[in-house]
């Protein structure tokens, strides 16, 4: 493909360095762009760029992506630009609320079992301008993502579910829905859950599978039931199908076991930054949850939440920005909770509390932003507060 001379990069977290990298590789003049670098609102940078590509954790907002619009330079999702350096590959596109990681690698794990070559990428795994070539690509697609595409197509494009999130961001959830749904545009075949009303191939989670999934949870035999479909309509067999939903053991902060001590389980659920995310793992669970929620705010509602959660929870424990805003919601519910502060302390407390047979759940029903890089972060000092345990 044909780049201009000098590209800007706004946003230098994993995709927006991938992204700079890949066009540097292809010989092009990069200007890489980050609040940390405190070059975000400088406007002369965009003197002689040809293309604005923007990391997905960048809000249209940026002073630099709306004066680029204004003088009408191309803006680029990463994965737009990701889609063209591999010269428009196979790609099984994935994107929801929640489960579109789990149902990708799951994906990834289905087609190996078929012997088909298969990277996964995107919003998992390695940023899709650092992906390798391959004969499919299997790309998990935020709504941030899905914003700035021109020509991304999906030979399948599944949406797995939606449900009101990143508020902070898109403002409504008309915009944020109007985001996910641009999977479909130039996809040859879709994949949605039945009874949205949208036109595609159907699945739900009561589907007849080839086999059932190894990974615990309803919302999870939903991701494998949407998983076989996607897998079916790309041509791989019930046998590779029921291997992989066999084997596949899941992906780490999604409902991951990380140890048990006295007969009380702890999960690590970090990666339920919403309330819809946070329901479903709660609801993983018939024994007493000692529930740990809290960090920073996306302009959700909590109060169904509460209600949905109450007679599975014996305790919840709050941290970060949320606290008091979900304190409100679990007092009208009447839930028992108590405000711990921060991870260190909501652990400490739920391991005192817990009794044998009762699980300590880390759903947050947030984002980790307050007190945490990423969720990865968040959930990578769960495991290492309860492995300290004793």
């Amino acid at each position: 493909m044909e780049l201009p001379q000098r590209v800007l990069v706004v946003g230098m977290a994993r995709s927006g360095t991938a992204a700079a990298d890949a066009l540097e590789a292809q010989g092009v003049e990069v200007v890489r762009v980050d609040r940390k670098l405190g070059n975000d609102g400088d406007l002369s940078l965009l003197e002689s760029v040809g293309l604005v590509v923007k990391s997905p954790g960048v809000p249209g907002e940026n002073p630099l992506v709306v004066a680029a619009r204004g003088r009408a330079v191309p803006v680029w999702s990463e994965v737009e630009l990701g889609y063209r350096l591999l010269d428009e590959p196979v790609l099984l596109g994935i994107t929801g609320t929640n489960g579109k990681t789990t149902t990708s690698e799951l994906l990834g794990a289905i087609f190996r079992a078929a012997g088909r070559d298969v990277v996964v990428a995107g919003n998992v795994g390695s940023p899709l301008t650092a992906a390798r070539r391959a004969d499919w690509v299997v790309c998990e697609l935020s709504s941030f993502q899905l914003e700035d595409i021109h020509e991304l197509g999906c030979r399948v494009a599944v949406l797995l579910n939606l449900e009101p999130d990143h508020l902070d961001r898109h403002g409504a959830f008309d915009a944020y829905r109007d985001a996910k749904l641009r999977i479909f545009e130039r996809a040859d075949l879709a994949v949605v859950p039945r009874g949205l009303g949208l036109p595609g191939i159907e699945f739900a989670a009561d589907d007849p599978l080839p086999a059932e999934p190894r990974i615990p949870g309803a919302h999870n035999r939903e991701n494998a039931a949407a998983a076989t479909a996607a897998a079916r309509a790309a041509g791989v067999d019930d046998e590779a199908i029921a291997e992989g939903l066999r084997t596949f053991p899941g992906v780490p902060h999604r409902l991951e076991p990380v140890r048990e001590l006295r007969g009380v389980r702890y999960v690590n659920d970090s990666k339920a930054t919403n309330t819809a995310a946070a329901r479903r793992g709660a609801a993983a669970f018939d024994a007493p949850l000692h529930l740990i929620l809290g960090g920073s705010l996306k302009g959700e509602d909590f109060g169904a939440f509460a209600r949905d959660v109450a007679p599975r929870v014996r305790r919840a424990y709050l941290v970060g920005q949320a606290a008091d805003e979900l304190a409100r919601a679990l007092d009208a519910a009447g839930v028992p909770y108590e405000r711990s502060g921060d991870l260190a302390g909501a652990v400490q407390a739920a391991a005192a509390a817990a009794e044998r047979g009762e699980v300590v759940l880390l759903s947050p029903a947030c984002a980790s932003y307050d007190q945490f890089e990423n969720f990865e972060r968040r959930g990578e000092e769960f495991r290492r507060l309860v492995e300290n345990l004793s």
